[in-house]
């Protein structure tokens, strides 16, 4: 596997999303984060968070990233929603009158919309700015939601920063190629800094696989390398490489809703087993 240089091994000390994080009175806030765009980061935040209002645990997706892909990728125009996930960074209005129930049962969407795309400038000045959405969501979301996954914008700029500080998790969508290995280096290294110096909780709720494709030796190698530099923090579920999975976010659905039985579903149902089980 020469091709394929050596991952860092993690600085420091990097704790696990322990089991009661899930079970306990708080519920856990993932943040699905990763500075590199095109590696099914918002695909795994729409439907991981479907799943797991499928399997009974009220859900709230959080849009953080300006392009408002999860929001129309669940059938809401971005547009049309009186408040956003803006309003609610600025104290304009509450997380019980941004989010809005969506598809599947259980699942519950505060939306994004361009106006966020101003926010990094905008909230620059404002005190404990990268602490502001751990204020807006509180201790205790309502309509006892029993997970709350956040999507992040592409960068690690203040939108991601305000993420991590008020997650008590990152799930880190990696794509089986090359140069996604160097992003994954850096994103551990934001981490650090993040655990040091703003969020001592934040931990690694795991490292998921997308885009696999069991036909090329690359995707092999790519994820023996990630499995060895990372033994603990890979989940086994592999999210593959399925048409459905594109096409579901033009028909304003998860594809656990557009094609319940393919193969991108099934994944995201065991993924979704396997965070809760981990």
């Amino acid at each position: 596997m020469d091709r394929i240089p050596p991952m860092a091994q993690d600085i420091g000390s990097v704790d696990q999303l322990s089991p009661k994080m899930l079970a306990g009175s708080t519920p856990p806030i993932i943040a699905v984060v990763n500075q590199k765009g095109g590696v099914g980061k918002t695909t795994t935040a729409i439907n991981l968070a479907a799943a797991l209002a499928e399997l009974g645990h009220p859900t709230l997706l959080v849009d953080l990233d300006p392009q408002a892909n999860s929001t129309s990728g669940l059938g809401l125009d971005p547009a049309r929603a009186r408040f956003n996930v803006y309003h609610l960074l600025t104290g304009e209005a509450s997380v019980e009158q941004v989010m809005q129930p969506v598809a599947p049962a259980r699942l519950y969407l505060i939306p994004s919309h361009i106006d966020l795309a101003g926010a990094e400038i905008e909230l620059a000045a404002v005190d404990a700015r990268e602490s502001l959405l751990r204020r807006a969501l509180g201790a205790v979301p309502p309509h006892n939601i029993e997970c709350v996954l956040i999507d992040c914008p592409p960068s690690l700029g203040l939108l991601t920063l305000n993420a991590l500080t008020a997650a008590s998790g990152m799930l880190i969508p990696t794509q089986c190629e090359y140069f996604a290995l160097e992003g994954l280096r850096h994103l551990m290294y934001t981490h650090q800094l993040v655990r040091s110096r703003l969020n001592p909780r934040l931990a690694i709720a795991g490292i998921v696989m997308t885009q696999f494709d069991a036909r090329t030796t690359l995707a092999w190698d790519v994820l023996a390398s990630v499995r060895r530099s990372h033994p603990h923090h890979v989940l086994e579920t592999l999210i593959p490489r399925n048409v459905r999975l594109s096409e579901a976010p033009s028909h304003g659905q998860s594809v656990l809703e557009y094609d319940p039985t393919c193969r991108g579903a099934l994944a995201y149902r065991a993924l979704a087993k396997e965070l809760l089980e981990r």
